[in-house]
């Protein structure tokens, strides 16, 4: 695996011992996040829009509707920003100044190309199995229509940067020898409640949904 490989754009110049170099922790990111933020320039101004994502090997897959103006524009291959954050903590520090979070973050730099044919269902199949493992196999097909209807962009991983705050407090040592305030870490949980099935399905909640509960979340009978 090759490791990120600094370029002007993704080049960290805060706090640079939170960079990490090792790609796994690029994947890391972007498999566990469920949104990214697609940014670019439309119009003059900047623009930074919420999306679904997906990621297979160095690749990673963005879509939208074809009438979507940020799609229309990303797809010309301009270039492009997407960052994916997990936010894992709020650590409360004795100061306000010290107060912070800790969180891994991607960003990625890039120019996006517009799928089409095999490719594109490839990206919507990678999309799918990113947000809801085990649809594509359990749903009913994309139509040619909703085919037609959708976008599909591919963005390569070759220029990124993964940045992770990971420790506890940080404080002045004249704070913490006055010890005039709590301070601690107060963890982010992200996870899965009972599924909720629609009032006019009669369809069993089937294992790829019910998976994805934790195991301290019982399933309605």
């Amino acid at each position: 695996m090759t490791p990120l490989s600094p370029t002007p754009r993704s080049t960290i110049t805060r706090k640079k011992d939170r960079g990490r170099s090792d790609r796994a922790d690029l994947y890391a990111v972007l498999d566990e996040g469920l949104v990214c933020h697609l940014g670019l320039v439309l119009n003059g101004s900047p623009l930074v829009l919420p999306t679904g994502y997906g990621r297979d090997g160095d690749t990673l897959y963005l879509h939208g509707s074809t009438g979507s103006p940020s799609m229309r524009a990303a797809a010309p291959e301009v270039d492009v920003c997407v960052t994916v954050t997990l936010v894992d903590a709020v650590v409360y520090a004795r100061s306000i100044n010290d107060h912070s979070m800790n969180y891994r973050s991607a960003v990625v730099h890039g120019r996006a190309r517009q799928l089409s044919g095999d490719e594109k269902w490839h990206g919507l199949h990678v999309l799918t199995d990113h947000l809801a493992p085990g649809s594509w196999e359990h749903a009913r097909d994309v139509n040619a229509k909703e085919f037609a209807a959708v976008s599909v962009l591919a963005l390569d991983l070759a220029e990124a940067s993964v940045k992770v705050r990971d420790v506890g407090v940080v404080d002045e040592p004249s704070d913490v020898e006055a010890d005039a305030a709590w301070a601690g870490v107060l963890p982010v949980r992200t996870s899965f409640g009972p599924p909720e099935t629609d009032p006019e399905c009669s369809v069993p909640v089937p294992a790829h949904v019910s998976a994805r509960v934790g195991p301290s979340t019982k399933l309605p009978r």
